[in-house]
């Protein structure tokens, strides 16, 4: 039994037994941690030397700073001093820039208060000017109105024409006669009136639109002025890929057919050349024609029928005239060398007459010369009578009387 403040507690008490355990446990802590203090103040010993050698770097340091602080409060009063320095001599250079910018803002404007006054004076000037020319410009506006005007009511005038000629396009027949109206005017003026035919009827019946009357070779040649032009219009109109394909296909059956129809009606043995022209009253169809549908112009070609515009008919009709006028040489061949030996034949009796005039004109020269002398001497021998002097006739000049009926020598 064990007695605690008065109270007996058993050995095997579980109260002992705890707090017994924690007083063990407390010295054993007391224990270690007295053994961990002396380790530790041996261990502290290198430390605390190493913190007595950092606490006189600490020492060095703060002597150092001293130092450092008062090399700062030195620069920092050098600095001081060269500032106040620094802007006193900025002070007293702005007020001197301030002075002159002073001086030019005023020079400045007084310049500018005459330029603005000579600016007024010239804008005055040309303001007055401007009025003047600006009241020649409306009259000439004016003017110009009037002209456009006027070009307005031809541009109207044109176009009902325009549209006219539309109308006359839109219906076959009268596309025809123009077509034919077009290729007279080109063939009446490339070849003389004599050399072609319009409308001429051959042996099969078939009345061609021009034939031109070329001398064999090649022989007469047709041009027809027919093109279907339905075709084009509907190649050049079609809106979608179905109507493109379909107008494409049209145009080439058509003009095929037509290539065809000119190469059987026109081109006949013995009678027309071996070959004919098919005249297109149309720029673009004839270089839509040779631009996509090349193949039909190969046809044409193998066909022997000539596709032509108005500017490729001119050309050809250029050549075809050279052609009539070398015939026409040589049809006249022999007339020109019969008036060519008339000609020379002419020549040589001129310059037989020629010389004959110059041999009359040498005499007539002679027999002038002659009767000079001989007037020469009678002029001397009636001035010698004038002044009476018939002593001084000489014996010789007697010798110079010329008979009657006779002429001097």
């Amino acid at each position: 039994m064990i007695e605690i403040a008065g109270t007996q507690y058993a050995l095997n008490d579980p109260v002992i037994l705890t707090v017994g355990g924690v007083v063990a446990l407390i010295l054993l802590l007391l224990f270690l941690s007295l053994r961990a203090s002396q380790r530790s103040a041996r261990m502290a010993e290198p430390l605390a030397r190493q913190m007595a050698h950092l606490g006189q770097h600490v020492q060095q340091l703060g002597q150092g700073q001293e130092q450092l602080r008062g090399g700062l409060q030195h620069v920092s009063d050098t600095q001081a001093n060269a500032q106040v320095q620094v802007i006193q001599t900025v002070e007293s250079r702005l007020s001197s820039v301030q002075q002159q910018m002073n001086d030019r803002l005023a020079d400045n404007a007084m310049k500018s208060a005459r330029a603005l006054a000579e600016m007024q004076e010239r804008m005055k000037e040309s303001l007055h000017g401007s009025s003047k020319q600006t009241a020649t410009s409306l009259t000439q506006l004016q003017e110009r109105l009037a002209a456009i005007d006027k070009a307005q009511d031809n541009i109207t005038k044109l176009s009902g024409d325009v549209l006219s000629l539309q109308d006359i396009l839109s219906n076959k027949q009268t596309r025809g006669a123009f077509g034919e109206i077009q290729l007279n005017d080109i063939v009446s003026k490339a070849l003389p009136s004599d050399s072609f035919q319009l409308q001429a009827t051959l042996s099969n019946g078939r009345r061609a639109d021009c034939l031109i009357n070329l001398p064999n070779p090649p022989g007469p040649i047709v041009i027809d002025s027919k093109f279907p032009l339905e075709a084009y219009e509907a190649l050049i109109g079609s809106t979608n890929d179905a109507e493109f394909k379909a107008a494409v296909q049209m145009f080439r059956s058509t003009v095929r057919k037509h290539i065809t129809d000119i190469a059987e009606k026109y081109i006949l043995d013995g009678e027309t050349a071996d070959g004919a022209l098919m005249f297109l009253p149309s720029e673009a169809v004839y270089a839509e024609l040779h631009a996509k549908f090349p193949e039909l112009v190969q046809e044409s070609f193998s066909k022997r029928v000539w596709i032509v515009s108005p500017t490729t008919c001119m050309a050809t009709l250029n050549t075809m005239r050279a052609i009539l006028k070398d015939a026409r040489m040589r049809e006249q061949a022999g007339a020109i060398r019969k008036e060519l030996g008339l000609l020379h034949k002419d020549v040589e009796r001129l310059g037989d007459r020629v010389s004959n005039l110059d041999r009359h004109f040498g005499q007539a020269a002679k027999d002038i010369s002659e009767i000079k002398i001989s007037a020469d001497k009678a002029g001397r021998r009636a001035q010698r009578l004038d002044n009476f002097d018939f002593e001084e006739l000489a014996p010789d000049d007697h010798s110079n009387v010329v008979p009657l009926g006779k002429t001097e020598g």
